[in-house]
């Protein structure tokens, strides 16, 4: 989920940087440390979008730079356990889907795709299951549910678990679209019923 959380933190701006606007020389710092970084309780911070409040700088002995309270906005991405998520298969590997929704990747495991026992095809670019023909290939639009989140603060990247066994959920789109079929099995539509119609 995006969302806009205002922070505390403190700035270090050093001598050189004196002579510009303490909003601007504040700002590069704060994009440089904090831009595309996890954080365990805020999420990842895509963009730092404006300074609220700087204080007054304060001296270190031994250290020529000033250090200011800062309060700022960061545009973030926190996935919730539980959310339900779009994104696209990037990238298939025997074990599972790689999927990317907005900046981060997720992983979804060949035993949470779907009901049915899959296999990759010998090109090694779809997964296919064995008994309900349904096929997922790189590029393809998904629904997902996220079931696992792990983030460790200060690194780029984190870890996402997601599923697709649940009802409603799977490829999605023009091209058979996996939710579609399981909304027309909810209806009672199959296809015996469709050729029984003809």
């Amino acid at each position: 989920m995006y969302s806009i959380v205002t922070v505390k933190d403190v700035v270090r701006i050093p001598p050189a940087q004196f002579g510009s606007p303490i909003e601007d020389a504040a700002m590069i710092h704060l994009r440089k440390q904090h831009e595309n970084v996890l954080d365990r309780d805020v999420g990842l911070m895509i963009a730092v979008i404006g300074i609220d409040e700087i204080g007054q700088g304060r001296l270190i002995p031994g250290d020529g730079a000033t250090y200011h309270a800062v309060t700022y906005r960061v545009l973030t991405f926190k996935p919730l356990r539980g959310e339900l998520v779009e994104g696209n298969v990037v990238e298939l590997m025997d074990f599972g889907a790689f999927i990317r929704m907005g900046p981060l990747d997720g992983l979804c495991h060949v035993s949470q795709i779907c009901d049915d026992f899959i296999t990759q095809d010998t090109k090694g670019s779809a997964l296919l299951g064995k008994e309900t023909g349904r096929m997922l290939a790189e590029g393809d639009m998904v629904r997902a549910r996220v079931t696992s989140i792990s983030f460790e603060s200060g690194n780029k990247s984190g870890k996402l678990g997601l599923t697709m066994r649940q009802p409603f959920l799977g490829k999605i789109g023009p091209d058979q679209s996996w939710v579609e079929d399981d909304v027309k099995a909810a209806r009672g539509e199959t296809k015996k019923e469709k050729e029984k119609k003809k």
